[in-house]
């Protein structure tokens, strides 16, 4: 059976035609946005096969990505058609014009028309509108996790920034602006379906490079529980101490928490959706990084957001809209500001890079065990603290020790003998009263473990 060509389908023989096929991949996306190209079948629609070396996909995924503008991101693969090998490329793009090699086309039929600068004008003066978010999803209202809605309708109803409450699921999602008639829009499978293409990947490296990982997690579901997983990931696996220099104990993170959860809100609500490239968190011995495939716009730069002169350009206004009803967000582009904000009080450093393929929020893990983050006046005033209303007092060399301990509660012995100026076997003289007397505990191995300060 002869397959046919149409506006959305293009054939090629083979890959000799790469040129030719991106330039009908801009042209059905000028005029559709979206469409199916095959390698390996003639223009009349008889399959002749397409040969499939080691680097076939990988050379048609750059030609596309090299010669054609705004980028893409196809999904190519090889495909069997009547028992021969094809290799099938679906395509997607709403940043409409698209050029081939500098060059516009548009689809008429099953040809390529290259566009006059008069055509150009008339074709995309009012380009189009359809964002990614804002086109039908495959899903259906069955595949909604309906209490995630409803947890949802009951934060953005404690926010205050809706006036409505959860009645049947179509009518809240309808409200919400999540339906196009009476099917789910990609907003809403990506908010509130768990079986959608999103995904994030969390790794933790024994180093600073990604060669050797001590954990691996993939985690999948609706955007709400993505970013409570990520966030609990984080926070898990980042270092924690103990502050008692106020009335009650505290426990400070490394990193801002609320600078980790504005960074993981970011890094979902403003990714770009049409890269089939999931959310990443990598922790580093170093640092600890948040990538989404999403690039700031050419001529936005994050330093402008610090200073608060930076413009909300929302690559997902719906999204984003849905997330600020529930002040899971913030809008008016605040974030990246308060993310600066809270790592500079803390005296956190963090950076915020544009790559290739998106965006990396990066914060750098403050040494503690080398007393970076901690102050003196901190450390002793834990101390102060501990021993307030002690009768009898701690001699000099204890409290060195113990305003040691609170900068770094991993630091040896012997470390401790050449902070303190004392011989190795005095400061484990100091240590085992210091124990007795119930200012120290210590938790773990002597190797690998830390020491705890408690109030006596």
């Amino acid at each position: 059976m002869k397959l046919k060509e149409s506006e959305t389908i293009e054939f090629k023989t083979s890959t000799a035609e790469l040129k030719e096929a991106v330039i009908s991949i801009s042209a059905i996306l000028n005029k559709h946005g979206k469409g199916v190209l095959y390698f390996g079948i003639k223009d009349d629609g008889m399959v002749a096969g397409q040969m499939v070396g080691k680097e076939t996909l990988r050379d048609i995924t750059e030609a596309i990505s090299t010669h054609l503008e705004p980028k893409i991101f196809p999904h190519v693969k090889v495909k069997k058609i009547q028992g021969k090998n094809c290799i099938h490329v679906e395509f997607h793009g709403i940043h409409r014009p698209y050029f081939a090699y500098g060059r516009a086309y548009m689809r008429v039929g099953e040809s390529d028309k290259q566009l006059s600068i008069r055509e150009m004008e008339d074709q995309f003066t009012r380009k189009s509108k359809l964002l990614w978010e804002d086109e039908v999803s495959k899903k259906k209202l069955s595949d909604v996790n309906v209490k995630a809605v409803k947890e949802y309708m009951r934060k953005a109803k404690t926010a205050k920034r809706i006036s409505f409450g959860f009645t049947d699921l179509k009518t809240t999602l309808h409200k919400l602006g999540l339906l196009d008639g009476i099917r789910l829009t990609k907003a809403a499978e990506i908010l509130f379906c768990d079986n959608n293409s999103m995904e994030i990947q969390a790794a933790i490296f024994a180093g600073t490079d990604k060669l050797t990982f001590l954990d691996i997690k993939q985690f999948k579901g609706n955007l709400f529980s993505l970013r409570e997983e990520a966030e609990t990931y984080i926070n898990e696996h980042m270092k924690w101490r103990a502050d008692m220099s106020a009335s009650r104990r505290v426990e400070i993170p490394e990193i801002p928490v609320r600078a980790v959860s504005e960074a993981i809100g970011n890094s979902l609500c403003h990714r770009d959706y049409s890269n089939p490239k999931g959310n990443e968190v990598a922790i580093f011995k170093d640092r600890i990084e948040i990538y989404n495939p999403g690039k700031f716009p050419e001529e936005v730069h994050p330093e402008d957001f610090f200073k608060g002169s930076g413009r909300s350009i929302l690559r997902n206004p719906l999204i984003a809209e849905t997330m600020y009803k529930s002040r899971d967000i913030e809008k008016w582009a605040s974030g990246l500001k308060r993310i600066h904000e809270e790592c500079t009080a803390a005296n956190v450093r963090v950076e915020f890079q544009q790559i290739p393929m998106g965006s990396v929020v990066v914060f750098h893990r403050p040494k503690w065990e080398e007393g970076e983050g901690i102050s003196d006046r901190d450390a002793k005033g834990v101390v102060e603290k501990v021993v307030e209303g002690v009768v009898e007092k701690l001699s000099t060399n204890q409290r060195k020790i113990l305003e040691a301990i609170a900068k770094d509660p991993a630091v040896s012995a012997q470390k401790l003998s050449g902070l303190v100026g004392i011989s190795h076997r005095k400061i484990q003289d100091n240590l085992s009263k210091l124990k007795k007397r119930g200012f120290l505990k210590r938790v773990g191995p002597d190797k690998g473990g830390h020491w705890e300060i408690l109030s006596a």
